[in-house]
Parts: C-alpha cells; sequence; structure tokens
C-alpha cells in the first residue's frame, strides 16, 4: 500500500476509466435534483461534461468549470433546504473532479474516485426519508459498476480517510467492499 508521500502510475486510459465510473453512480442521482430544480442544467452539465472525457474528450477547462457550476448548484440547494438536491449536485461535482484524480498516494484522492457514489447514495437517503437501506442499495450497485480498471486503481491508494459524515461512511463501506 501506498503512503502519503509517494507518487504512483496513473494513466490518461485509468482516468477516462475511473471517470467513467463516477458518471455512472451519480448519473441516477440526477432526477432528485431535477425534480426541486428542473432549469437548472448545471450538474447535468458537469456529468455530460464527465462523459465525454471518459468517452476520450481532452481534460480540459470545460470539465474544471462544469464541477465549479456544480458545486454552486449544491450550495444554493443546500441553502434553500433542500438536502437531497444538494447531494445529488455534490455527485455530479465529484463526478466532474475525478478526471482530476491525482497521482499522489493520499487518502483524499479516493474521495475522486468514490465520492460520487457516496453522495449519490446519500442524496438517495435523503429522499427516502433519511432511510440507510437505500443508500445501503446505491452503494451495491455502485460496487457492481466498478469495473477491475477502477478496482486496481482504487488499491493504489491508502484507505479511504476518516470524517466527512454520512457521506464519508458511506465511501468508506464501498472502498472495504472493493478492496
Amino acid at each position: 500500500m501506498a503512503d502519503d508521500h509517494t507518487t504512483i502510475e496513473l494513466s490518461l486510459y485509468e482516468l477516462r476509466e475511473v471517470a467513467g465510473f463516477a458518471v455512472a453512480c451519480a448519473r441516477p442521482a440526477l432526477t432528485i435534483f431535477e425534480r426541486e430544480r428542473p432549469d437548472d442544467r448545471r450538474p447535468r452539465d458537469a456529468i455530460e461534461t464527465a462523459q465525454m472525457f471518459a468517452d476520450g474528450a481532452k481534460r480540459s477547462k470545460a470539465l474544471r468549470d462544469s464541477a465549479w457550476a456544480a458545486m454552486r448548484a449544491a450550495q444554493e440547494t443546500r441553502d434553500a433546504g433542500f438536502a437531497a438536491a444538494s447531494d445529488a449536485a455534490r455527485a455530479a461535482l465529484a463526478a466532474a473532479s475525478a478526471g482530476y484524480l491525482h497521482p499522489l498516494a493520499k487518502a483524499t484522492q479516493v474521495k475522486h474516485i468514490l465520492g460520487p457514489a457516496g453522495h449519490a447514495a446519500r442524496a438517495f437517503e435523503l429522499s427516502a426519508g433519511d432511510d440507510p437501506v437505500v443508500g445501503a442499495d446505491h452503494i451495491a450497485q455502485a460496487r457492481a459498476l466498478a469495473n477491475p480498471v477502477v478496482v486496481d486503481v482504487l488499491r493504489r491508494y491508502p484507505l479511504a480517510p476518516p470524517g466527512g459524515g454520512r457521506v464519508g461512511e458511506l465511501i468508506r463501506q464501498l472502498d472495504a467492499s472493493l478492496r
């Protein structure tokens, strides 16, 4: 296992596979966001831009800009009292950020890989009245989406970091199940 002071090998192909996994985990939660904000395309745009990167587009400013826009959508929905929609937008933000996974052997980098699943699972939990079974179901679905390339990349990093509230717990559950 790597430590916090080393770098790991990470190819563009592997980054694209991680981004594709992130998109697959985050996309289902768009319905939660769009139910509250049907005219706000920022999370959808973030996911679509991440999918384009996964499909072969360059890692460009558009990817970073769409992630920032999804973050603003998450903050606005949180401030308006729509916690589930906020986590759904955070899942989209995390999916767009997956393309910026760094080859630094730091536990925090695991959130670039598993954060979309964790935030989407939390969005589904909150949407179902804070039902942890619903979140666990999404984590199980995310586990099934992780192909061998994604699992191999994940295993190069330290375990997911502590903290992060319920989303952190969901990320650590997925991390443990994939290793």
